[in-house]
């Protein structure tokens, strides 16, 4: 039956790979812009987050001299860990991995970083109209909120009506679906607005929908929505909306000993000074057959250049060649996702006590999906709140004490008084972050795909791309940011 099938949302940033400035860690033994002015290599590399450093990884391995320039002081791009003020890290990006997440897990494996499940026993909570409601996960439902009977049953359909869309679309071509030109000439809100035809539905496809993209629905293209659901997979396991949305069994079942920054330092490490930090990219200029790739600092000549950085980020470089303009025009296309997170330290993880799991969703506030963010033995509790879309935006430019106040407050209506005295809170907002400028992920608006989407992975040039918006599989997430290294280097490794 259709109400059988589980709704549920998804948090943040399974994702992906971005960047938080004010406390993230570093390589240490990578080198610094300052310690050479020039190099020679194979391949230059411009960016330092997963998809960068896997690339510069696989072409190392295959015998190809490299250089890693990465703008901040620190790998990890959009996967960042945030020192907390117990001597404890939590993460201020990217923290989840879940089931068909193959290639995070393989690089994971192979540097030693573990994995523990996310906290997830006892009560979901739904915040609703005011009201605060406590829900098993364990029956029919799942993670699905108990919105009414009618909403509910809605939502199984139009879930399941999702689910069978994205099966119709390429993950390599999305474009080239039957119906793409049909599909991506809508925004998702106007497909909502005519199938999640009950108040309560809406509210928890809405919710689905800002939790997974950062971004509302008005702003994304079906077509690219579609993809997105089917990308949640992988060769054998075709994608679906809860595996892409659900904890248990989903894209957020699992987090990293130690927080997700651990992959890419040690990644980093195993490459030492060929990963340059504090040399932002500036330009990229053709020169006979190679390329000479400016940066602050430092300047690298090379035969082949691997771009992976998001699309927006990556046009701000000067092309010489220009790009085309199919290229060009994409990126112009394709705006970052708005969001940040909000980690709230206490003593203890209280809500435990009381039978919650700390994953509460919510129709209002600054915070609309929370998750228990505390270490693997429960010595001190943390509380992550996801600021998404349009909330986000709302707060991008308030002060920190402001955005600590509308999040503590939240907190409070979810979990109770305790939770409006923290031993301390940290924040990271990915939309002033100046090497990211949002998050989880570029997204394509209505005609992108259709229109440019062919440009998203082809090479010009000697110029190869690479980043989790580029991947076939867990576009956005972490292990999409993978595969799109390995990849890049694939095709590099081909050429040269």
């Amino acid at each position: 039956m259709a109400r059988e099938r589980q709704l549920s949302r998804r948090s943040l940033l399974g994702g992906a790979a971005a960047a938080a400035g004010a406390v993230g860690l570093t390589a240490t033994t990578a080198g610094t812009a300052s310690a050479a002015t020039a190099r020679t290599v194979d391949v230059a590399v411009v960016g330092g987050g997963l998809a960068g450093l896997t690339a510069a990884r696989d072409l190392v391995a295959g015998g190809r001299s490299v250089v890693v320039l990465e703008a901040r002081d620190r790998v990890g791009g959009r996967v960042v860990n945030l020192k907390l003020a117990n001597g404890g890290v939590t993460e201020g990006g990217a923290e989840f991995i879940g089931p068909t997440q193959d290639r995070i897990k393989a690089l994971a494996d192979s540097l030693g970083v573990a994995t523990f499940t996310t906290y997830n026993t006892g009560n979901n909570l739904l915040y609703k109209d005011g009201k605060r409601t406590p829900y098993d996960t364990s029956g029919l439902l799942g993670s699905v909120p108990p919105v009414d009977a009618a909403g509910l049953a809605n939502a199984a359909i139009v879930q399941s009506q999702l689910d069978s869309m994205a099966k119709q679309v390429p993950v390599d071509a999305p474009w080239t679906a039957a119906k793409a030109a049909e599909w991506d000439k809508q925004t998702f809100e106007s497909w909502l607005n005519a199938n999640a035809v009950i108040p309560s539905a809406k509210f928890l496809l809405d919710l689905a929908c800002t939790s997974v993209f950062s971004a509302q629905p008005r702003e994304l293209s079906l077509l690219y929505v579609l993809y997105y659901i089917a990308a949640a997979g992988n060769a054998a396991n075709p994608g679906t909306l809860e595996r892409l949305t659900d904890t248990a069994n989903g894209a957020q079942e699992s987090r990293f000993v130690g927080g997700s920054q651990q992959v890419p330092i040690k990644l980093a490490a195993t490459l030492g000074d060929r990963v340059v930090l504090g040399a932002p990219v500036r330009s990229i200029a053709q020169s006979g057959s190679q390329y000479v790739v400016t940066a602050d600092g430092i300047t690298v000549t090379a035969a082949r250049v691997v771009v992976a950085l998001p699309p927006p980020l990556a046009a701000r470089i000067a092309y010489d060649p220009l790009l085309p303009a199919e290229r060009d025009q994409l990126c112009q296309r394709m705006p970052m996702g708005s969001i940040g997170k909000a980690i709230a330290v206490y003593d203890t993880p209280f809500w435990r006590a009381d039978g919650l799991n700390g994953q509460a969703v919510s129709d209002s506030g600054v915070v609309r999906s929370t998750f228990d963010n505390s270490p693997p033995d429960g010595s001190y509790g943390a509380l992550m709140g996801f600021i998404e879309a349009d909330e986000m935006r709302a707060y991008d430019s308030a002060s920190v004490d402001d955005v600590k106040a509308a999040v503590l407050k939240d907190y409070a209506n979810y979990f109770g008084d305790k939770a409006k005295s923290p031993a301390s809170f940290v924040l990271q907002r990915w939309d002033n972050e100046g090497f990211s400028r949002g998050g989880p992920v570029a997204y394509a608006p209505p005609g992108v795909l259709t229109e440019y989407g062919a440009a998203l992975r082809k090479p010009v040039g000697g110029i190869h791309w690479a980043g989790t918006e580029t991947s076939t599989y867990w576009n956005g997430f972490m292990d999409g940011a993978v595969r799109s290294g390995e990849r890049a280097a694939k095709e590099v490794l081909a050429e040269l």
